[in-house]
């Protein structure tokens, strides 16, 4: 294995292996830390951790067990995947994370870049925006367990971090790798190991690629991989092919848990021409809807069934006031998990889920050992093989067309 990779949740981790194999990668994601050691031929693995939510220790624990068997694995380099639009509160996990894991590889200039330019994402003095918004006016100030409501990465770094933080611009970046690189040692010499980088398009997330070439550690979203592969291509060390794909045919259900807008936007898209079950805060908590009710619905459908809980934000602070932030989301997680364990019992085998807490209890319910990367929905979402009779679609919540499910469960079904 080259690159090691460690993701905070699951949806961002098969963003990242999705770019990694599109860049001519041999990748695998393993969900959880494997109990057995890499198969050969592996030259990339993302260890998909549930970690972005949950208390910081436990998800540094979490991410320095996923790295020890990646050195065991005999990675050369380490790359720390968090949301392109660097979810976390002002606890972490981000910082912490990244810092226990510096100070277990000994690395220096450390660069955070999240951007995405293909999905709207990008990085301007130091600011993440999304699209033509700061992050603080796009809809992420609202999210329901990590709410951004700061666009400066550098203060939101500072927070979250023991150490001081640096920043790579735009100037630099524009610049070339040579110029990244002799900005990222200025960084490091005037004591900010850490420090974020500025990206405004592929180009220079390429020149960053290029730039952190043989450095130990990188953190960032998918689009901060994009260059990595090529390091290692030119020095002949890839393999060069891939496994051809084969579709998966059979019965297929959607599964969304995301209030994004642009999840709430695919759903009400998704509902006006297929069959869609709405599940309410109330209902759950009450008992008025079981995964076996829904799962049961899901089942009876002859078309594209859809079961979701994206609320509208309002809704979503009315619940989380009325049962508890906590107490409503594990419920819902839940109910997602166990109904995704009944229609896969039942006999769907293209399952799609939208949002990151949903997908990982999802993924987590379901517990395949690892999951084979295939072909592109859309930016950053790939279809994942987890059996010979199962393939999944595990959709950030804010990724996506508006019209994602359908095209999802169509190209499941197509091989290559």
């Amino acid at each position: 294995m080259l690159l090691g990779c460690i993701g905070d949740d699951f949806t961002g981790s098969s963003d990242l292996a999705n770019t990694l194999a599109r860049a001519g990668m041999r990748t695998v994601q393993y969900v959880g830390v494997p109990d057995r050691p890499a198969a050969p031929g592996v030259e990339a693995g993302v260890v998909a951790l549930k970690s972005r939510s949950i208390p910081a220790p436990e998800a540094v624990t979490q991410s320095l067990a996923a790295l020890d068997w990646l050195r065991a694995q005999g990675c050369e380099q380490v790359v720390f995947k968090y949301c392109s639009t660097f979810d976390s509160t002002p606890e972490g996990n981000i910082g912490p994370v990244a810092e226990a894991l510096a100070d277990a590889l000994d690395a220096r200039e450390v660069i955070f870049c999240p951007a995405f330019p293909t999905a709207g994402r990008t990085m301007y003095q130091g600011h993440l925006f999304v699209h033509d918004r700061l992050l603080s006016e796009s809809g992420m100030e609202k999210h329901p367990l990590t709410p951004m409501t700061d666009p400066d990465l550098r203060r939101v770094l500072a927070r979250q971090a023991k150490g001081s933080v640096g920043h790579v611009p735009a100037a630099a970046v524009r610049a070339g790798p040579d110029a990244i690189r002799a900005r990222m040692q200025a960084e490091d010499a005037a004591g900010h190991r850490l420090m974020i980088a500025d990206a405004l398009d592929n180009d220079d997330l390429m020149a960053l690629g290029r730039a952190v070439d043989g450095l130990k550690l990188v953190t960032g979203g998918s689009g901060i991989a994009m260059g990595l592969a090529e390091n290692f291509r030119a020095r002949g060390r890839l393999a060069g092919d891939s496994a051809a794909w084969t579709g998966q045919p059979g019965p297929a259900a959607l599964l969304s848990g995301s209030c994004s807008n642009a999840t709430r936007a695919q759903v009400n898209r998704h509902k006006v021409a297929h069959p869609a079950l709405e599940i309410r805060a109330e209902a759950l908590i009450s008992g008025d809807v079981t995964p076996k009710s829904a799962a049961d619905w899901a089942l009876g459908q002859t078309d594209l069934p859809l079961v979701y809980s994206s609320a509208e934000p309002a809704e979503v602070t009315a619940a989380q006031e009325r049962f508890g932030r906590d107490e409503i989301a594990a419920a819902f997680e839940h109910f997602f998990a166990a109904t995704a364990r009944l229609l896969v019992a039942g006999g769907v085998t293209r399952l799609v889920t939208a949002g990151g807490e949903t997908s990982g209890a999802v993924v987590e319910a379901l517990a395949p050992r690892d999951l084979a990367v295939g072909p592109e929905i859309d930016p950053g979402v790939p279809v994942l093989r987890a059996s010979p009779s199962l393939v999944l679609a595990l959709k950030s919540g804010n990724f996506g067309a508006e019209d994602f499910f359908a095209n999802a469960a169509a190209l499941m079904e197509q091989g290559t």
